[in-house]
């Protein structure tokens, strides 16, 4: 026996039978009301998170990535790039080569991501979320510098304030001789001077190093092949429209993702644990529903020679079930419009103050980040009214069971 019908019996003890069952409704109600109220909190929790993970991954990806189907890399002539440039939409065009390159700081090794990028890329509005340190620039021809991920800087124990010190950068290479004993003749070597630091997200803070693309290019002898191209979106422009543009231009060799696409498998994860926690929210909701059951089914007992009268009178088998439904509707109907009122205003409090915090001084955002969608409410209403319906559903067939006989 749960502890509200508890509550309630021991008040059915000392009242009449009557005061007990509006007892149980309102416990019903209340019941309800909070199961509806923290279902509307969880699933705006779940939408701020994935809303954060989109825009922290936004500060590092490109809103358009065009990349090739065929292989590794593809040539990228200056002719075909300023076309590109020239297509309804394409604010800013950057080209990138990115690939894993061994590093070294004195003493310390990390093999990491080397992503060489041009000029322009600073243009398309990178690290707006997150933290940074030092000069974000990449240097120039004579003097290359390194934005570095936070976590690469840790493992390497890189000093920014070090001007001595300089990151030297590894990438195999085939050599010239089959039976060469020369090391140096089974890689190139670069020198980068640490210029800043980065920090988004760990994924990208552990390994990820940008750098010139003229220099990453000469270390990895690329020439005019490029392994990506990120496009920046006019503002104002749907990017859809622009990605529909570019794969058009492009053809079938190319594929071009936005940023949900680049990152397909996080933000599925995301929605299917969402969906999970609906679910099972949805069950403790019915769970607590039983409530209704109860308060009903005594209704229709104490109401039984009244259900009895109403079947001399004429009435039929579905008025009777019409009025027990409506009655278990009026009870849903209020719990979930104060839990749907009360959701809201809890979420609109943290939205606006935060006052549920993450406990984590060094964290990007300090409180839960919540997100309504109107779309949660709307389904969560559908889901309680439905559980509604099937609690009120056997005490009122059973009540439209009565026969004048029973007066």
């Amino acid at each position: 026996m749960n502890l509200s019908f508890f509550i309630a019996y021991r008040y059915f003890r000392s009242k009449k039978k009557r005061n007990f069952i509006t007892v149980l409704s309102r416990i019903s109600m209340i019941g309800v009301a909070v199961g509806t109220m923290a279902l509307v909190i969880v699933l705006s929790v779940f939408n701020g998170l994935e809303e954060l993970v989109r825009g922290l991954y936004a500060s590092f990806d490109a809103e358009l990535k065009i990349e090739s189907k065929l292989g590794k890399s593809f040539l990228a002539e200056t002719e075909w790039l300023e076309s590109i440039s020239k297509i309804e939409g394409v604010e800013v065009l950057t080209e990138v080569i990115e690939d894993n390159a061994l590093f070294k700081y004195r003493d310390y090794q990390h093999l990491a991501r080397l992503k060489g990028v041009s000029d322009n890329y600073m243009e398309q509005g990178r690290f707006e979320k997150g933290f940074t340190w030092g000069n974000l620039s990449l240097g120039s021809e004579n003097q290359p510098k390194a934005i570095m991920g936070r976590g690469v800087g840790f493992f390497l124990s890189v000093d920014l304030d070090n001007d001595m010190d300089l990151l030297q950068v590894f990438y195999p290479k085939a050599p010239r001789s089959a039976g060469s004993i020369d090391p140096s003749q089974l890689y190139n070597k670069g020198i980068l001077k640490p210029g800043a630091f980065f920090s988004i997200e760990k994924e990208f803070d552990d390994n990820f190093i940008l750098a010139p693309i003229g220099f990453v290019s000469n270390l990895l002898n690329y020439g005019q092949k490029r392994t990506a191209l990120e496009v920046k979106v006019k503002e104002g422009e749907n990017i859809q429209n622009v990605k529909s543009r570019l794969i058009s231009f492009l053809g079938e060799d190319y594929t071009v993702k936005d940023t949900d696409e680049q990152h397909a498998q996080i933000l599925r994860t995301i929605k299917i644990e969402k969906l999970f926690v609906f679910l099972t929210l949805s069950f403790i909701l019915a769970v607590a529903s039983f409530n209704i059951f109860f308060s009903l089914s005594m209704l229709a007992i104490e109401k039984k020679k009244d259900n009895a009268i109403l079947f001399a009178m004429g009435a039929k088998e579905s008025l009777i079930r019409k009025i027990y439904l409506k009655q278990g509707a009026i009870i849903g109907l209020s719990g979930a419009v104060i839990g749907l009122v009360l959701g809201f205003l809890v979420c609109w409090i943290q939205d606006r103050f935060g006052l549920v915090t993450l406990g984590i001084s060094s964290s990007i955002v300090d409180a839960y980040p919540v997100k309504m969608i109107w779309s949660d409410f709307f389904w969560t209403s559908i889901s309680v009214f439905a559980i509604t319906f099937f609690a009120s559903f056997r005490p009122a067939f059973i009540a439209s069971k009565v026969t004048p006989t029973d007066l």
